[in-house]
């Protein structure tokens, strides 16, 4: 039996003696580290002003510990940061605040 193209498959984790049982994925358990990838047009100010928006919100951000990577032909940057989550709204709110500036193409 086919399944209707507006239904998403549900998430299926099995292990050895599991009959393929569906299940939700893991909740985020916060307070946490959190690895995030900032991803944007590639320009002089983009680390630092993404960096700034960041650290709004997770103000022991060390700086230190970004990485960052320029496309194959560097018209886009990806930052690496990892914040200290401490909920879903901090989440939310600097996911906001990131595309809000026009120069953010993903946040994953």
């Amino acid at each position: 039996m086919s399944r209707p193209s507006s239904q998403k498959p549900a998430a299926i984790l099995s292990s050895p003696g599991d009959d393929n049982k569906s299940q939700e994925a893991p909740k985020i358990e916060f307070p946490c580290d959190y690895a995030i990838k900032i991803v944007g047009n590639n320009d002089v100010e983009f680390d630092r002003d993404m960096l700034d928006i960041v650290e709004r919100f997770s103000p022991e951000l060390d700086r230190s510990k970004v990485t960052h990577r320029d496309s194959r032909n560097g018209k886009y940057r990806s930052l690496h940061v990892t914040i200290y989550a401490t909920g879903e709204e901090q989440l939310n709110d600097l996911f906001v605040a990131l595309k809000a500036t026009g120069r953010v193409q993903m946040v994953l």
